[in-house]
């Protein structure tokens, strides 16, 4: 269950010292940087680092439970996105899954061999194919990924109350689609 944000256990963050130099106080512009940019500290950095290593950190989690189910993270990707679909595009796999381009062929020839995906060809597109999930395919699905977010979820619901999940997904779409835009330098982005 979630704990309030005012009863959740505080866990103390890291300096942020060792790699930007002495972190300014909360309200204070430093001028020159103290992280040793040639200009005062960009507001961002007080969340950079924070957010790379929170990031890192739920991939050490993730990775190791889905390992422990025999996967690679771009295989149980790309079965999470098969499941419950009557099959898909090689490009409407690339565009729903975390997996690269460049990737993707390696994890599907994987999976084809463990017998979990069929490739048929696109009755669209001659050139095409259609990637099914096999019955143990099926099966793996309908096993691996309610396991994965139950374990997940106890990591999110002691560190977030719901109403924070809601406060922040916001904010995460928007930089997502600035970083994708690539509107980094072009001011803040209109969302």
């Amino acid at each position: 269950m979630a704990r309030s944000p005012s009863t959740r256990s505080r866990v103390s963050e890291p300096s942020e010292a060792s790699t930007l130099g002495e972190a300014s106080k909360q309200g204070e512009s430093s001028s020159p940087s103290q992280s040793g940019l040639p200009f005062p500290d960009p507001h961002f950095l007080k969340i950079l680092r924070p957010l790379v290593e929170a990031y890192q950190a739920f991939l050490q989690v993730s990775d190791r439970n889905i390992a422990s189910m025999g996967l690679t993270r771009g295989q149980f990707d790309v079965i999470v996105t098969l499941g419950r679909t009557e099959g898909l595009r090689c490009t409407d796999i690339a565009q729903e899954t975390l997996v690269t381009k460049g990737t993707l062929t390696g994890v599907l020839t994987r999976l084809e061999k463990k017998k979990l995906i069929t490739r048929t060809q696109n009755p669209q597109d001659k050139r095409g194919q259609i990637i099914r999930l096999t019955p143990a395919g099926d099966a793996l699905y309908e096993k691996v990924f309610p396991r994965h977010i139950r374990h997940l979820e106890g990591y999110f619901e002691t560190s977030l109350a719901p109403e924070e999940m809601d406060m922040i997904r916001p904010l995460l779409l928007r930089m997502r689609d600035t970083f994708r835009a690539g509107a980094g330098g072009q001011g803040r982005s209109p969302a």
